[in-house]
This record gives structure tokens, sequence and C-alpha cells, in this order.
């Protein structure tokens, strides 16, 4: 018969292993290991492009991956972006002669008018660039206590960059500055007002989009992506299932190539009826959470 002491420590060994087995959990990230129906493998890797120090250490899976990986592939190559920084302030002006007023609606310019009025940005420093532009520029992480140079691809570059690891982008400068640069007017003034939109009741916070990336929740991070954009679906469309579809040949080629790749996106891009975890399913992928 068990004693009395030895029940109390059977049973607070179980609390143990049960408590631990669930931090364990809450700290699993979103780091997958793909295998192709030839047997070559890719590892993935969802991204959050800002965070905290508090935020760290990150969740052990991204380090694993990127031991086990030869090279390293983000959404795009910082050095290459970098290159490419100053086409994008060319390209975000208007030509001498036209402006911001020309091209969205009179109640749209009014309002940002005067909010940029507010944070006392003269008329004629906003309103030489394209709507598009400035959505971008609103939609700074900064604003939400959160910094990009904490950002996983920014912790990865530095140990790439320290271990000698190749770094590769799945899309050029262009090709990732289209995603707003390519919309149309219409379509940039929109974005540009809903970056004024304040939250709905019981729409994703911060708080609750990190909680779902450290657990490893891809479909809720797709979903709270989505219900980001409600009012403007054709948007969320193009920020992420587009640029999926578009994405996949290249991770099946790094999957069957002669070397151990790490591909890092957002993590928004991996859950979801159309993430890139259904596209390699679809094509005879096994996808393994690490």
């Amino acid at each position: 018969m068990f004693s009395a002491q030895k029940i109390l420590r059977f049973a607070l060994a179980i609390f143990v292993v049960a408590h631990v087995a669930a931090a364990a959990e809450q700290n699993r990230g979103c780091v997958w290991k793909a295998t192709s129906p030839s047997g070559g493998v890719v590892y993935l890797g969802g991204s959050m492009h800002a965070l905290r120090s508090t935020d760290y250490p990150l969740p052990p899976a991204y380090n694993r991956a990127f031991d086990a990986s030869e090279r390293i592939v983000f959404e795009i190559d910082d050095v290459a972006m970098s290159k490419f920084g100053a086409k994008v302030d060319k390209l975000g002006r208007y030509p001498r002669g036209d402006s911001l007023r020309n091209h969205v609606d009179p109640r749209t310019y009014e309002y940002l008018r005067r909010f940029f009025a507010i944070l006392k940005v003269p008329e004629e420093k906003f309103a030489i660039y394209r709507p598009w532009y400035l959505a971008m520029a609103l939609q700074s992480p900064q604003l939400h206590g959160l910094s990009p140079d904490l950002g996983i691809e920014g912790f990865l570059e530095r140990r790439a960059r320290a271990n000698h690891k190749p770094v590769f982008g799945l899309e050029t400068p262009r090709e990732h500055l289209e995603v707003f640069s390519g919309m149309s007017d219409r379509e940039a003034e929109a974005a540009l007002l809903l970056t004024f939109v304040p939250q709905q009741k019981g729409s994703p916070t911060t708080a609750m989009t990190l909680a779902a990336w450290r657990r490893g929740d891809a479909d809720a991070l797709e979903r709270q992506m989505k219900s980001a954009y409600a009012d403007f679906p054709t948007f969320a469309t193009r920020l992420l299932d587009l640029r999926n579809r578009n994405w996949i040949p290249k991770i099946e080629a790094d999957a069957n190539s002669h070397h151990v790749y790490f591909v890092v996106a957002g993590a928004g891009h991996f859950g979801g009826p159309n993430g890139v975890l259904a596209l390699l399913r679809r094509d005879g992928y096994q996808i393994e959470q690490l």
C-alpha cells in the first residue's frame, strides 16, 4: 500500500508534468517541418514582424529549425530591400504638379488635412504622397508598442549573419511593394481610410494575436488577419491568398533542392484553407508542427 506521503508526491508529480506540458503547449510557436512526396524537407516559420523585448526568448522551435537549416528565406531579403528603399519614397510621390487632392474624395482629403494638422505636418508635406504610401506609413507597428528590430526576421537575420548562412527572399522588393502600390486609387483610398477605423468590440487585439502566435495556432492568426480587413476583403485576398499561391512553387523548389531551407513569413500566411500549409498538403506534403 502507498503511504500518504508517496501519494502526495505522486499527485504533485502529475501536477508538475501537466503544467509543464501546458506551458510548453502555450510556447510552441508557429514552426513546421514540411516533407515533399519525394522526401525533400523544408522548414516553415510563422513570423511576428515586430515584437517587444518581453516576447523573448522565442519559442524553442525557431532556433531548432534554424539550426537544422542551411539557408534562410524571408518574405523579402532585407539587403535587397534596403537598396530599393530610396525608390519606395520616389514611387510613393506624385510627379510635380499633381497632388493627393486630385486622387481621393474631397471628404477624405479634408479628414487627412485635419489629421495631419494635429500632428503638425503641413499640407504640402503629406499631399505629395499617394494614398497607398500614406496607408503604409500609418500602419507602423510602433503605434502598438512593437519594434521591427525585435521581430523574428531581425532575430534570425542576425543569427544567419553570425553563422554565415545565406539569406534569400520569396519576393523581389518591387513585388513586395506592389501589395500596396499596385492598388487603384480607389482601393488605396479605402486601405488608407481603414487605418482610421477604430477596432470594433470583439476584434482581435495585439495581445490576442501574440497569444495565438506563441501557442502556434496558425488558423486563429489567419482568421484574425481576415477579420481585420472584414470591411475590405479584397485587400485581405491581395495581402494573403494571392501571395501564398505565388510562393508555393518557390517553397516547393526549396524543399526539393540539395539544401535545407528555413522559410519564414508572416504567421497569418500559414493557416486557413488558402494558407501555405493547406496548399502544400494539397500537393502531397506531410506537415509536422515542431
